[in-house]
């Protein structure tokens, strides 16, 4: 039986180009999210009940910053990053273990300041189960204009964070 990749010479070559370059595109986009998970486990144990979340921010293919959870009262983790970006450009992407928090509390709303950054693009593991979040740091993303992708090796992120969420106050 022949493949897809046996059938129309110019087609075959169009595809594989294709998928090659989803599947670099995928790899690094994995790679990425794995430093995000190495930066959340930077948090414990001083976050306390907060789960350890970890964030990097990408440009040109470089990490230009890094950030995870604090004690609790201080700087999340996407705060933490954005504290050391020096500028932001269109091709600046964030990649966060934990959907970044809607509301004001102890401290600030990390998805209004990535809003207020400029930053363009996001890759988020999952979502925060905290009633306060639940998908509404997303939905503010999204309606800031900001491209939005969740599930990033999720599997991996909730095995890691499952004991930490629903905790916090």
């Amino acid at each position: 039986m022949k493949s897809v990749w046996d059938v129309g010479c110019a087609n075959s070559l169009y595809h594989r180009a294709l998928w090659s370059r989803r599947s670099v595109e995928q790899r690094e986009t994995f790679q990425y999210m794995r430093r995000a998970i190495e930066e959340g486990r930077k948090a414990i144990p001083k976050c306390g009940d907060n789960p350890p979340v970890g964030c990097i921010i990408v440009r040109n293919g470089a990490i230009v910053a890094e950030g995870h959870t604090n004690a609790p009262g201080q700087p999340h983790a996407e705060a933490m990053a954005l504290s050391q970006l020096r500028g932001v450009t269109e091709d600046d992407a964030v990649f966060v273990t934990l959907e970044p928090c809607a509301f004001d509390g102890r401290t600030p709303s990390c998805a209004k300041a990535l809003i207020e950054s400029g930053i363009r693009s996001i890759y988020v593991g999952i979502l925060d189960p905290d009633p306060r979040n639940n998908g509404k740091g997303i939905e503010k993303l999204r309606s800031s204009g900001m491209s939005v992708e969740i599930g990033v090796l999720s599997d991996e992120i909730s095995a890691e964070l499952d004991c930490f969420l629903g905790k916090a106050p």
